[in-house]
């Protein structure tokens, strides 16, 4: 079953597979298991260095390209203008496709002005390569500097009950553009939680599922857990015939540190 998050009147999956630092096999294997289960959105890196074995698992599930939404991000030291091209370029060869749905900066560069490496990302858009374009980790104000160079259609960021993201939060809603929450367990950090058992418990439901309940029920934000296993893959994805309510929403914001 997959739900949808409209941004900017395109349809996102709002619940993605995240896979830093799965590589090799078991990440191929991991991607295409996600794709058969009903999981249609994919998120990789070029630094992750597992481009290629993502573009397998894809390959592998049988699942059209088209109902897939496929992310990946440059990373820093490839921000300059030609670097940005022939590097995503390479992106598409591995990946195994004729474009990418979501491009995004991986972390605010240094040295090359938003303008240079946007305005490289938008000619991969104007090709074809690249539907959307966005960042991952700015701040509000960065952002903010970057919309004056291109529509942002998504800032991704570490985002998970301990962890709030307010502001950026509010700015996604009112700047209509998608808040992708990256580690959204917490690095498992949330399976012992009380808060989060009992509130899941009350549901029929474990705390790692109310966690990620509370992110899907947030206007414009997509969780991306990563996970291998079939069992942890089938958990993440069974979140989506419950509902939490004002009050169990508000207890688990108040966990943020």
């Amino acid at each position: 079953m997959t739900e949808y998050k409209t941004i900017k009147g395109e349809k996102v999956p709002s619940l993605g597979l995240g896979t830093y630092r799965l590589t090799g096999e078991a990440c191929a294997r991991a991607v295409e298991r996600a794709l058969s289960m009903g999981y249609r959105h994919v998120d990789t890196a070029q630094m992750y260095g597992n481009e290629a074995e993502v573009g397998r698992g894809i390959e592998g599930s049988g699942v059209g390209r088209a109902e897939i939404f496929l992310t990946t991000k440059v990373w820093p030291s490839d921000f300059a203008h030609d670097r940005v091209i022939r590097k995503t370029r390479e992106s598409l060869k591995k990946l195994r496709t004729d474009y990418i749905d979501l491009l995004l900066m991986h972390w605010p560069g240094d040295g090359v002005p938003l303008e240079e490496t946007l305005g490289a990302m938008l000619e991969l858009q104007r090709e074809g390569g690249v539907r959307h374009i966005g960042v991952s980790n700015f701040s509000p104000s960065l952002v903010e500097e970057a919309t004056a160079h291109a529509e942002v259609f998504c800032n991704q960021v570490q985002y998970h009950p301990y962890r709030g993201q307010e502001e950026l939060l509010g700015q996604a809603q009112k700047m209509d553009y998608l808040l992708t929450a990256y580690t959204p367990l917490s690095r498992g950090g949330v399976q012992d939680d009380a808060t989060l058992r009992e509130i899941g418990d009350s549901h029929g439901k474990t705390a790692t599922q109310a966690a990620l309940r509370w992110l899907l029920q947030q206007d414009k934000v997509s969780p991306i857990p990563k996970a291998t296993s079939e069992e942890h893959l089938e958990e993440n994805l069974d979140v989506f015939d419950f509902e939490l309510s004002e009050e169990e929403m508000s207890r688990i914001s108040s966990l943020s540190r």
